[in-house]
């Protein structure tokens, strides 16, 4: 008899379809609740959202994960498809979604940024007088957790904790709340119920407790407001003093992310529960796939803290150069893109016919000397793996005290190059592809190992598959500084469009992504490969896993020195005071192929924080706004409340935008043929809150390309007050008559006086000939 059979003989319908639960696997759920349905009998939504779920699948209690308050009315559980099923029927319940995996987005920043500076003037305030005011400021960071030996996350000479501060320090085996956390790391958590139930099948799970194992969360929170340590550098590389963007902001970790990654469940427990302590900016380094909002975890969570006055940065994603490849767009998050810094660790390639490339490399172990050896390359009898030196592709008789030239892309560079030494190779040319173009990241090898672009690699891969008895010798030369040009737009950093909403341009700034140095675990090597025995204090990293931090904790600056502004003001000022042009004062370039760089790779531009501190004039938005936005979606009421939570946030009684891209937002997406008219006229109107001088005067001043006409209405604008509102008009018209074969371009509008440049990028595009 088989196992259904075994366990549904039962007599009555409801054992059966207990029974009927029993068969198939559990997988967690979250569950959306109507949260105006709770009797007045339970004190507490979450004793209801209890027994509602106990009482719809008879589940053991243990089930319930997560019950949500601050983010999401709701719970988690772990449930079978079946028992989600049963709830989905319930009248109390607006939606039932499986648990989604998020994944991560994996010193001389602050210099590059102009920080350094102890005593120079910030538009009124000192760096002084701005490192006292960010200590009443917090900073949450969603990741891997945190070391908190590292010197970074020393309090010296910092107050007391603020008082409004509601969170804790958990306890763990690993972790003692009285020695690791003080007043500059005063939270720090963990969620993993989610975690656990996927992995319950998996093996063995992971030490439950807020200490990184990992490193990743330890860089990015210590980028965001790492306290000042001298002498830092990654095993001799980017020596220097290493700091965070808020050196005296307070940190708050939230570990949600693990082995094989970060669970909705989690992530969404996490924000609930630093909504609730107390946070002002929260920073996350992860994200995936793009999704309607509703069903975006991180979107519905940010949502709900920006109603809260809380400051959202979230990392763009680094599946770049693709088009189309961005994370987190909702327009109430900050999403940050990477650029490089001017900053690099050149290393060489010298070849048998006397020529000789330059790569990167943070190799830091004896090199191979002055003599060249042999150079192979796929060298293993026809297995196709082998130019990408995939684990166990290599054969040792065949690379053994050579050169190994490995294609990038597949797996991990770090990887390659252990899979070239423990084939017994002595070096590694890691070369590009075209799906990294030009872009060189460093990486800590564990061979001497060289990266080089797809240009210089094109060149050495014709070189040995036709010189005669090729060879190859490398070296290191360190680090170098005032590289030109920079920034460069990563090529790894994932591009807009924004497919969710492609009136909402997308990504919104560019920060440094590109070999960041930043704390790290004393218990995790380097390149994090299990094989890698090296110490370290600090490690270098890429990925807008590093530029969004740096993002939130020029937020938590700003919030310092402005606590009245909202997350939108706060986001208006990074957006419109953000340059396109680099430090030769060229155009800004894509490393992808060093062509010039669009919007729709680097947003506004790279982040200026002294010029954010005083933009003269922001673009601000309400609650209330974003429902709007939301509406004019013409998404259900039941998805409205979702992401908003208010049982009133129906679109019947809400203002409704005829247009999403009508949201008061810091940059424009004009798409034509795209509207229920398909018009060839696109009509935007903003509102511009005045936040410099009373008296003030701008003039607008518009680029465009040559396909389209624009108009703004008016065209000055006088602010008599401080804090005084005035809108504007600008009319975008598709011209006639042109050849629309390029579907986009791209312009911009600035606010300018003698003071103040307040500009708004602008893409446009065309979904039909006109």
């Amino acid at each position: 008899m088989g196992l259904a059979s075994v366990f549904c003989v039962c007599a009555i319908a409801v054992v059966l379809q207990l029974c009927l639960f029993s068969v198939s696997a559990k997988k967690t759920y979250i569950v959306h609740m109507k949260h105006r349905h709770k009797p007045a009998i339970y004190a507490t939504h979450g004793e209801w959202y209890s027994d509602h779920f106990q009482s719809l699948t008879a589940a053991d209690p243990d089930s319930l994960l997560y019950t949500y308050d601050a983010a999401y009315h709701g719970f988690a559980a772990a449930m079978s498809p079946e028992e989600a099923e049963s709830l989905r029927q319930s009248d109390s319940v607006l939606g039932v979604y499986e648990d989604a995996v998020y994944n991560l987005h994996t010193t001389r920043t602050p210099e590059f940024l102009g920080l350094d500076s102890e005593l120079g003037p910030w538009v009124g305030h000192s760096l002084q007088e701005l490192n006292q005011a960010s200590q009443d400021v917090i900073i949450g960071v969603l990741d891997t957790g945190v070391w908190p030996e590292s010197k970074s996350f020393s309090d010296s000479n910092m107050a007391d904790i603020p008082a409004r501060w509601r969170g804790e320090c958990q306890a763990a085996d690993d972790f003692n709340p009285k020695i690791h956390c003080n007043k500059k790391l005063i939270g720090a958590r963990f969620f993993s119920k989610g975690y656990n139930t996927m992995a319950s099948g998996g093996g063995s799970k992971e030490s439950q407790s807020p200490r990184d194992g990992d490193g990743h969360g330890t860089h990015t929170a210590s980028t965001a407001a790492g306290f000042q340590v001298e002498n830092a550098s990654l095993l001799g590389y980017a020596a220097g003093n290493a700091r965070g963007m808020a050196t005296h902001a307070r940190l708050a970790t939230y570990r949600v992310c693990w082995k094989t990654g970060c669970l909705g469940s989690d992530i969404l427990a996490a924000m609930d529960r630093a909504i609730l302590d107390g946070v002002d900016v929260l920073s996350l380094s992860l994200g995936g796939g793009s999704a309607p909002y509703a069903r975006d975890t991180i979107a519905v969570g940010a949502f709900a803290a920006m109603e809260k006055g809380i400051f959202v940065s979230c990392s763009a994603g680094n599946s770049g150069p693709t088009r189309a490849s961005l994370a987190n767009v909702a327009p109430w998050i900050m999403t940050v893109g990477a650029g490089t810094l001017d900053r690099d660790f050149p290393a060489f390639a010298a070849l048998g016919n006397g020529l000789k490339y330059t790569g990167v490399s943070l190799y830091s172990g004896e090199g191979m000397g002055s003599k060249l050896v042999e150079l192979v390359y796929n060298n293993n009898g026809g297995n196709t793996s082998g130019n990408l030196c995939l684990a166990g592709s290599l054969d040792p008789a065949a690379v053994r005290g050579k050169v190994v030239l490995c294609d990038r892309g597949i797996s991990a560079r770090v990887e390659k190059g252990s899979v070239v030494k423990e084939a017994g190779g002595v070096g590694m040319i890691l070369a590009n592809t075209a799906a990294s173009g030009e872009e060189l990241v460093a990486d800590s090898h564990l061979l001497p190992a060289v990266a080089v672009g797809r240009k210089v690699g094109d060149l050495i891969r014709q070189y040995v598959k036709t010189g005669k008895n090729p060879t190859a010798g490398l070296s290191f030369g360190g680090t170098v500084v005032n590289v030109k040009p920079s920034p460069v737009v990563a090529a790894f950093s994932s591009r807009g469009p924004n497919m969710v909403t492609p009136q909402i341009l997308k990504p919104d700034v560019i920060g440094p992504g590109v070999n960041i140095l930043a704390a790290w675990p004393q218990g995790v090597g380097p390149t994090g490969l299990d094989k890698d025995a090296r110490k370290t204090q600090f490690n270098i990293m890429s990925g807008t896993s590093m530029s969004c931090p740096h993002i939130s904790g020029l937020a938590a600056l700003l919030k310092a020195a402005h606590p009245d502004w909202s997350p939108s003001a706060i986001k208006s000022a990074l957006m419109t005071t953000a340059y396109t042009v680099d430090n030769a004062n060229s155009p800004l370039r894509d490393a992808a192929d060093y062509s010039l760089s669009t919007p729709w790779a680097h947003g506004a531009g790279h982040v200026d924080p002294h010029k954010a501190l005083s933009p003269g004039l922001v673009y601000d938005a309400t609650p209330d706004d974003y429902v709007s936005f939301l509406c004019s979606l013409d998404y259900t009421d039941d998805a409205v409340q979702l992401i908003a939570r208010r049982p009133n946030a129906t679109c019947s009684s809400s203002r409704r935008f005829r247009d999403p891209g009508q949201l008061n937002y810091p940059s424009f997406s004009v798409v034509f043929g795209g509207g229920k008219k398909n018009s060839r006229v696109v009509r935007y109107t903003r509102e511009l809150t005045n936040v410099g001088p009373a008296g003030s005067a701008y003039v607008a001043e518009l680029e465009v390309p040559p396909t389209v006409g624009a108009t703004v209405k008016p065209s000055k604008l006088v602010f008599g007050n401080v804090g005084e509102k005035l809108r504007y008009t600008v009319t975008f018209v598709s011209k006639k008559d042109v050849d629309y074969s390029l579907t986009s371009g791209f312009g911009s509008i600035t606010w300018k006086n003698a003071q103040h440049q307040v500009r708004s990028p602008v893409s446009f595009s065309w979904t039909l000939r006109l």
